[in-house]
């Protein structure tokens, strides 16, 4: 739903994120490690192991960031993690090139229900494409796994930074050609929209209430954000066809 009416008729692309906005990354990985799991006949906590898994990454990016390492992909500092929980989590039963494929399991990550159906009806109108810490090779085979209809691919690794940078954002603006006004950010994720707006782009949010797994509560979201949102917003759909919707795509 619009907030304040924003006029958004200037906007010519919309980028989103990837990660729990477009896939259900956590419950594809547990699936993932279950389906291992089952194979090497051991039970873990895998719901754990997944969060601290993601939780290497996240903090990787905030490290170069910060100066604390060099420039590093999200496939390597994955598995740099997950090297880490092999330990933790006793999986020596699995060889290095297990651990391999296991850590391509982020390229494979399920689209929720409503992405490829609105991202499909979105492309009809606007330039759709990736704003994602991930890297390209991640994101590429990722979009072929999952039939995700992407004009364009853009990772970390383009502009050799990572969100919240401001280099992430003005960066595909200027590669998309456009304005930053004329770019609207999509994202699960209120401090993702915020740098957005920060930076001058468009905002849509789409909660995702089951990204950490729990009840879905989307219409609960909705309508709390639509009381209590910023400025920093510029308009909250339930999902990807109803942000199609109110875009008239």
């Amino acid at each position: 739903m619009p907030l304040s009416s924003p006029d958004l008729s200037e906007v010519k692309a919309i980028v989103f994120d990837v990660f729990g906005t477009v896939v259900d990354w956590r419950g594809s990985i547990i699936r993932e490690l279950e389906a291992v799991g089952a194979r090497l006949g051991i039970t873990r906590d895998w719901g754990s192991l997944a969060d601290r898994w993601r939780d290497g990454y996240y903090q990787g990016t905030k490290d170069v960031l910060a100066g604390k390492r060099d420039w590093a992909t999200a496939d390597v500092m994955h598995l740099e993690r997950l090297e880490l929980l092999k330990t933790e989590f006793d999986l020596s039963a699995l060889g290095q090139s297990e651990i391999e494929e296991l850590n391509r399991a982020w390229h494979r990550l399920t689209p929720w229900s409503d992405s490829v159906a609105g991202l499909t009806r979105l492309k009809q109108k606007f330039i759709i494409g990736t704003l994602s810490n991930g890297n390209n090779g991640l994101l590429v085979h990722m979009a072929k796994n999952a039939g995700l209809p992407w004009d364009v691919i853009m990772g970390g690794e383009n502009f050799a930074s990572y969100k919240p940078s401001p280099k992430v954002y003005l960066g595909a603006v200027e590669l998309l050609g456009y304005q930053p006004h004329e770019v609207m950010v999509a994202a699960a994720h209120l401090t993702d929209l915020g740098n957005a707006h920060q930076n001058g782009l468009r905002t849509a949010f789409i909660p995702r209430p089951l990204e950490f797994g729990g009840s879905d509560s989307t219409s609960e979201m909705v309508a709390e954000l639509a009381h209590d949102a910023g400025d920093h917003i510029d308009l909250i759909a339930t999902d990807f066809l109803d942000l199609a919707n109110q875009l008239e795509a």
